[in-house]
């Protein structure tokens, strides 16, 4: 079977829109945050870690949180073996998640090649598609060969990446899936911290960032669709810690954050998390903002729309033609040929702010 002829046959499959329902999830009662850094400070994924102090504590997730779904602990787990913390953030703007992983393991195994390395499996679904996402659990795979199932639609509306904790002499992750590119810069990067050797306890921090798709093709970038994040949207997002303290080939542990093995196979077995607004101590108290769209088939005419931060009591529009406006977000048609400076002035109890454009809207 072609490469066009199996896409072909996974969408008539699936249906072609599945993409955009949303699945159940599991844990619904409980509803976790992604912290948004402001875009001035940008966490740098350069293992020293400050960057993090911006977040507050109760946005980390610990161990309290996760479930032992493999080996019968449930949620009695012990700290003095495996202790973590947890922070997921984003940056409004661009589709990212940034993760900061501070873990204490009494035993860290990572000294062999391949799989089988102590592990932070994390596993997204940006657009709360839902569903299977990993070849062997393929709602039709007994319709296919199986050397053909990796190149059916594998991976590409939910990522998992396989976290190895440290990376010795191999790459920080392996993805599940048929895009493999999508764990290279600059749709990821990450930097590790640790003292510690193959089998001895210690701490280890773990920094990175992963960029989310809707669809991510086996074809690379130019052929995939990043996930669109929005503020207070939501986003499916879990993970597990598979622990391997001996040399053998069975995990000792598998922790995970959804009470659900499933979670590593199936996005409708991941959590919510809300894309958090940007903590109130760390913006102005006002500040004007706006966006522009041209929607006129002449080309002259524009929406305005104000995004400015704070309790906003006021708006004054100078659309640079002579003509203004005090609506929150007008509509202007200009006359004439131009190249306009638009000014907007906004004011509430805090003050009041402007923000000068130059040349954003240009008129044949």
């Amino acid at each position: 079977m072609s490469d066009s002829s199996t896409r072909l046959a996974l969408a008539v499959l699936l249906g072609c829109g599945c993409a955009h329902s949303t699945q159940a999830a599991s844990r619904p009662d409980q509803q976790f945050e992604v912290f948004q850094f402001p875009k001035d400070q940008i966490p740098r994924i350069d293992g020293s870690f400050a960057d993090w102090n911006l977040v507050p504590e109760r946005y980390a997730i610990g161990l309290d949180q996760l479930m032992d779904t493999e080996r019968g602990r449930g949620i009695d787990l012990d700290p003095a073996d495996f202790d973590l913390s947890v922070k997921v953030a984003w940056v409004e703007g661009l589709n990212r998640l940034y993760f900061y992983y501070d873990a204490s393991d009494d035993d860290w195994d990572f000294a062999r090649s391949g799989l089988k390395n102590d592990i932070f499996e994390v596993v997204v679904d940006g657009n709360l598609s839902g569903g299977s996402f990993i070849n062997t659990v393929h709602p039709h795979k007994d319709a296919f060969k199986k050397s053909d199932l990796h190149f059916m639609g594998h991976g590409e509306h939910a990522q998992n990446y396989h976290v190895f904790t440290p990376s010795l002499r191999k790459e920080w992750a392996m993805v599940w899936g048929n895009a493999p590119w999508i764990k290279d810069f600059p749709h990821a990067n990450a930097a590790q911290s640790y003292s510690f050797q193959h089998g001895e306890g210690g701490r280890y921090q773990l920094e990175f960032y992963i960029t989310a798709f809707d669809h991510a093709d086996l074809r690379g970038p130019a052929y995939s669709t990043e996930s669109d994040f929005r503020e207070n949207g939501l986003i499916g997002l879990s993970w597990c810690i598979l622990e391997y303290d001996d040399e053998g080939n069975t995990f000792e542990a598998f922790m995970n954050l959804a009470h659900d093995t499933e979670m590593v196979r199936d996005a409708s077995s991941l959590c919510l998390f809300k894309l958090m607004p940007i903590e109130p101590e760390l913006q102005p108290a006002i500040q004007a903002n706006w966006s522009v769209t041209n929607i006129g088939t002449d080309r002259r005419s524009f929406k305005f729309e104000d995004r400015s931060h704070g309790e906003i009591q006021s708006w004054h529009w100078d659309f640079g033609d002579g003509n203004s406006s005090n609506e929150p977000s007008p509509i202007h048609h200009y006359t004439r040929p131009g190249q306009w400076v638009v000014r907007l002035s906004v004011r509430g109890p805090a003050g009041e702010d402007s923000l000068e454009k130059i040349w954003d809207v240009v008129t044949p």
